[in-house]
C-alpha cells in the first residue's frame, strides 16, 4: 500500500508541477518547477519498485531507474541553470517576455540550452531520454499502466515547456533593447 501510495503522489506531483511550469513567464519559476516534476518522475519510479524485484532480494527496476534519472537530470538542469542565469545576466531580467532572439548574440548559451532542452525533453540520444524510458518501462512493466500513462503524459509536457523556454528566449524577435547582449566570457 505504502509504494502504491508514492506511487500515486509522485505521479501527480509531475504532472502538477509540469502544468504550472507551462503557465510560467520567469525563465528561473520555469526551471524550479521543471526540477518539482522531475522528483515526482522520481518519486513514482520508486512508488513502482519493490524490493523483491525479478528474483528475491533483487531491488527492481524502479529504484535503479529513478536513481538514474536524479544522476541525468542533476547535469542536464545544473546546465540549464548555467544558462539562465547567463541569459539573466545580459538581458537584466527574468521574464522571458523581456528576452528573444539572443541565438546569434550567444551562441555557445545557445547550444548549452539546446542539449540541456533536448535532454530533459526526452529526446534520444539525450541522457533524459534513457533514464525517462528507463521510469516509464518500470511503471509498465509492473502491472501500473495509469502511472505510466501519467508519466507519458507529463514527459509531452515537460517538452512543450520547455521548447517554449527555448525558441521564446533565443528564437525570433528581441522584445527588448538587446543591442548590448554579448556571450558571458569563458571564465
Amino acid at each position: 500500500f505504502t509504494l502504491e501510495l508514492v506511487a500515486i503522489v509522485g505521479s501527480f506531483r509531475a504532472a502538477f508541477a509540469a502544468i504550472i511550469a507551462i503557465t510560467q513567464r520567469d525563465i528561473k519559476r520555469i526551471l524550479a518547477f521543471s526540477t518539482l516534476s522531475q522528483l515526482g518522475y522520481m518519486l513514482f519510479s520508486l512508488g513502482v519498485s519493490s524490493i523483491n524485484g525479478p528474483e528475491p532480494g533483487v531491488i527492481s527496476l524502479g529504484y535503479s531507474a529513478s536513481m538514474f534519472h536524479v544522476f541525468t537530470h542533476a547535469f542536464f538542469k545544473c546546465m540549464l541553470f548555467l544558462v539562465a542565469g547567463s541569459v539573466i545576466h545580459v538581458v537584466g531580467s527574468n521574464m522571458i517576455d523581456a528576452m528573444g532572439g539572443l541565438r546569434k548574440k550567444m551562441p555557445s548559451t545557445y547550444l548549452a540550452a539546446l542539449a540541456g532542452t533536448l535532454a530533459i525533453a526526452g529526446i534520444p540520444p539525450f541522457s533524459g531520454f534513457w533514464s525517462k524510458d528507463e521510469i516509464l518501462m518500470a511503471a509498465f512493466q509492473t502491472g501500473h499502466t495509469a502511472i505510466g500513462v501519467v508519466g507519458l503524459l507529463v514527459g509531452g509536457l515537460t517538452a512543450l515547456y520547455m521548447f517554449r523556454f527555448f525558441f521564446l528566449v533565443f528564437h525570433g524577435e528581441a522584445r527588448s533593447d538587446l543591442s548590448h547582449a554579448h556571450e558571458d566570457p569563458w571564465m
